[in-house]
């Protein structure tokens, strides 16, 4: 089992990684590359594939077993690996980072349905505690990582170093991995996986292109929102009657299914649309560089172990889930409260206390609010179902980073005109080292406008948790089952009911 949980461990860190480790590199790759106006689609290629595919592997896990699909998403996730590694212009990297990010969304899924196959929900709580730790670990030393290996090495390495370990965790899975019972062939909703990566590629694209690489009222971005309001009732309809549909619709009648998503969505949304713009801070504000502010993300990191890991064990303890994403929705909205109080002066220690809060509420929330799903739906749906879980998170991440770059964007606009004369020249606000070289008067009136214009990311970001917390509260308590077989007298798409007393 810790042979086979390892290796589980590595899958998860390699996809996690690969969602932020670039970020550091990517001024280096486009003086390599050049390309510097699709610059974005380095990033968005591999989110955008990632998001797609993770709900046709969760089906596809639950209709020919989890074991061979997870093995062909490692493959395809090392093979494009090694040709982002080997690119030789900007168009093939972000290609192949295509590639990489349609097996990453292999890797996280079915990574997270092997563990609800192999262990009764009554003991998962321990083992996704350190899920948990491991995902929120690699979200934050990826851009520490990516720094290192473009200061010591070549930025080729950031996607050399996944082949080792990827290759590792492969072996073990095909020796140690045994699967736990018998598939038999069903129909593939091949019309249903069409629509609903048409759909997530429409709402990808236009929430993040719109506002950067092309303007919100453009006919492009105006496309992609009528494409995806098109496309979302056709795959409803499609699903409400295929024989086995990529998302069953009767995932939305579970109470379990339903509140989590929207909790994951709104979590998503706060938690990398805010977390986003604390790096940036204290490069501008605080003269950090890259690497040092990744650093400073440490405090962050820790805190969210520490809630990980303790709330699993817990978990596992007391058989009860339900008050951690309650306490831990709370905590998060505390911490990025305290983080929308952040001004150019103020110590960075501060920061770093915040960001420990922040990390603290986030450990208690992510991987529990899996587990319960888990707990809630019928085992032969545990793909779909920690597929959705996992997708709603990922669509309010990404659609919480586009919505708070436009109100950042457009708050700096506004303080940087009411403290500047029309005039003046202004360096732009990513650019740390162009700030660094102004005159010391006009920089420190350039960090003061920057950190008052980060105030309504954080303080929208708090109260957008404070709805999560609200919604906490509707998650049903049911117990956890002792076994991975869900009790006979249960109907597949019903909510199971906790008992009386």
């Amino acid at each position: 089992m810790r042979l086979i949980f390892g290796a589980l461990l590595l899958v998860l860190l390699l996809a996690a990684l690969d969602q932020t480790i670039v970020s550091t590199a990517l001024p280096t790759i486009v003086g390599d590359l050049g390309g510097l106006d699709h610059l974005s689609w380095v990033v968005t290629a591999y989110l955008l594939t990632a998001t797609v595919s993770g709900p046709l592997y969760g089906k596809l896990g639950d209709l020919f077993g989890r074991k061979i699909v997870l093995q062909t998403a490692i493959v395809i996730f090392l093979v494009g690996s090694a040709l982002c590694g080997l690119s030789q212009s900007m168009g093939e990297l972000i290609g192949f980072r295509a590639v990489q990010g349609l097996g990453a969304g292999g890797l996280i899924v079915v990574t997270l349905a092997v563990v609800g196959d192999i262990i009764p929900p009554r003991e998962r709580g321990r083992y996704q505690g350190y899920f948990g730790a491991v995902f929120g670990l690699a979200t934050i030393i990826g851009p520490l990582l990516g720094g290192f290996f473009v200061d010591n090495l070549s930025w080729r390495w950031i996607f050399y170093v996944n082949l080792p370990v990827g290759i590792v965790a492969l072996a073990v899975i095909a020796v140690a991995f045994h699967q736990p019972r018998e598939f038999r062939r069903h129909t593939m909703d091949y019309l249903g996986a069409v629509l609903l990566a048409g759909t997530l590629t429409s709402i990808v694209l236009f929430t993040s292109l719109g506002g950067t690489t092309w303007a919100w009222s453009s006919p492009q971005i105006i496309g992609l929102m009528i494409l995806s309001v098109v496309l979302l009732p056709a795959f409803v309809y499609v699903e409400s009657r295929a024989a086995e549909p990529i998302l069953p619709l009767s995932l939305f009648r579970n109470r379990t299914f339903s509140t989590t998503s929207a909790v994951g969505f709104i979590v998503g949304f706060a938690l990398f649309g805010a977390v986003t713009f604390l790096p940036l801070y204290l490069q501008v504000t605080k003269g950090s560089s890259p690497t040092r502010s990744g650093l400073e993300l440490t405090p962050l990191m820790g805190g969210l172990l520490i809630t990980s890991i303790v709330s699993g064990n817990l978990i596992t303890r007391w058989g009860r889930y339900r008050p951690f994403p309650i306490v831990g929705t709370a905590v998060m909205a505390a911490g990025l409260y305290l983080l929308s109080r952040l001004e150019a002066g103020t110590p960075t220690w501060h920061a770093l206390i915040a960001g420990v809060v922040l990390g603290l509420g986030l450990g208690g929330v992510m991987q529990v609010l899996v587990l319960a799903v888990q707990n809630a739906v019928d085992p032969r749906q545990m793909g779909v179902a920690t597929s959705g879980s996992t997708l709603f998170r990922q669509i309010g991440g990404s659609i919480g980073v586009s919505i708070f770059g436009a109100i950042f964007a457009n708050r700096l606009h506004v303080e940087i005109a009411s403290r500047f004369p029309p005039q003046e020249h202004l360096p732009k606000a990513g650019n740390p080292a162009a700030i660094r070289a102004l005159p010391p008067a006009a920089r420190l009136i350039f960090e003061e406008a920057f950190a008052a214009a980060l105030h309504p990311v954080f303080l929208m970001a708090a109260g957008v948790s404070l709805l999560a917390f609200a919604l906490t509260w509707l998650i049903p308590a049911l117990p956890l089952r002792d076994s991975i077989e869900m009790a006979p007298e249960v109907p597949p798409t019903a909510e199971p009911v906790a008992p009386r007393g």
